[in-house]
């Protein structure tokens, strides 16, 4: 990343890309980025507030949306970032404070899931360590698998993603990165390649550490990424899971979970006309409630919708199903 330091080129550049970006819509006409050394402008939160960053490319068919882009106030939206892409046609539909770092919680795992399924093997048998049983940081959601436990990864993912336990998270980092740090920095690799450059993890996992970090778009990124993979969907689809697996002695076991997902479970209802294929949620004091999710309309078209740091759940249902009605006008 090559950061530029000149004010009034900045400011040049800065103008130029966005000009383009309002000329050529939200990512439907991609072929202005495709000459590569896209510059463009540094996040507010970033520490160089003054440069601007060269990114090497573009992902393909994604919805580019120029920094300060925002819709109109929203008296529904009072979490503190939200966007709505339609990710068909590559369209935003809504944004709000979508480079703003924000803290993840559980959300983390979605990152965690894209380095797992495209870089290790889903058929090999992982066995639980230690610290993967061990976490003790208080209001932390586990799964429930003990010390010896063996569980092949597919189903240690599924579970992951599902129950959304922590512990399985850990024992998913130490199996394909060889510990927690050496996960986050493929985690951290990963996100660069997508051109997700507002973002730092330091966990598979999400618990709050002032060091993990991301915004709305870079999940954006994430989740259109992971959309491509038939076995994320299946997961995100799932109300229910049940693991199967076996304890350190060999003896047969079962867990049951209910995904975190309220639109899956019944407890939400999404607008009539949407269809909601799942997402993933995330909560922690310090990151408030959040969730991202995949829909589809009537017509079959797909959707990625953000909500990040809603006052409380059921404010992030709410604001959430506002998104979702957008699909249907």
């Amino acid at each position: 990343m090559t950061f530029i330091k000149n004010k009034s080129f900045m400011r040049i550049a800065a103008l130029a890309v966005i000009t383009a970006f309002v000329v050529t819509g939200c990512g439907s006409q991609t072929d202005a980025f495709n000459n590569y050394n896209v510059q463009m402008p540094v996040s507010s939160n970033d520490s160089s507030t003054d440069g601007i960053y060269s990114q090497d490319y573009l992902s393909d068919g994604i919805c580019v949306i120029p920094y300060g882009k925002q819709s109109k106030s929203d008296e529904v939206m009072t979490s503190l970032a939200a966007l709505m892409v339609n990710d068909t046609s590559d369209k935003m539909l809504f944004s709000k404070n979508i480079y703003k770092k924000m803290y993840p919680a559980s959300i983390t795992k979605i990152v965690t899931a894209l380095v797992t399924l495209k870089y290790a093997n889903l058929n090999d048998t992982v066995t639980i360590s230690y610290n993967a049983s061990h976490i003790t940081e208080y209001g932390a959601k586990l799964c429930g698998f003990a010390e010896g436990d063996k569980i092949k990864l597919k189903t240690l993912l599924y579970s992951f993603l599902i129950c959304s336990g922590n512990d399985a998270g850990v024992a998913i980092a130490e199996h394909v990165g060889g510990s927690v740090e050496k996960f986050a920095d493929l985690m951290n690799k990963e996100m660069k390649e997508l051109g997700a450059v507002n973002s730092h993890f330091v966990n598979p996992h999400g618990l709050h550490d002032e060091n993990h970090y991301t915004s709305a778009y870079d999940l954006y990124l994430v989740f259109h990424e992971l959309l491509k993979y038939d076995t994320f969907l299946d997961i995100i689809n799932r109300p229910y899971y049940t693991a199967k697996y076996k304890d350190a002695s060999g003896k047969k076991k079962k867990l049951y979970f209910k995904s975190t997902d309220k639109y899956l479970t019944g407890a939400a209802k999404a607008p009539d006309g949407v269809k909601v294929i799942g997402g993933k949620t995330g909560t922690t004091m310090a990151a408030g409630s959040n969730l991202i999710l995949y829909s589809q309309d009537k017509d079959k078209n797909d959707y990625i919708s953000i909500v990040m740091h809603a006052d409380y759940a059921y404010s992030l249902y709410t604001q959430m199903t506002h998104l979702l009605e957008m699909e249907t006008k």
